[in-house]
């Protein structure tokens, strides 16, 4: 299971996204399908896309929780963030 939400994105990214996806609300995407090159992927189109927004991914992980989040954030955020890799900030368990 993958979830992919998105905050101040352009209506082109979120059109994009659903050609692999399913918008089950406003910039809420879903999928059950999504192999783990075809996710990687995505996320990385959304981190380019999301301008001065934000995206959230969670995703179906062997750990403990059962799961994995990663946070995308705008430029302009993580330039007060040292230490993280372009793109996004990630939470992960195990």
């Amino acid at each position: 299971m993958v979830v992919l939400v998105l905050e101040r994105v352009p209506a082109s990214l979120r059109g994009e996204l659903t050609r692999w996806m399913l918008e089950i609300r406003c910039a809420e995407f879903l999928s059950e399908t999504l192999t783990t090159p075809v996710r990687e992927r995505l996320w990385q189109k959304a981190c380019r896309g999301v301008g001065g927004g934000a995206a959230i991914l969670v995703y179906s992980a062997r750990n403990e929780q059962g799961f994995s989040v990663i946070l995308g954030r705008s430029v302009a955020f993580r330039r007060g963030l040292r230490g993280t890799s372009p793109g996004a900030d990630s939470i992960r368990d195990g």
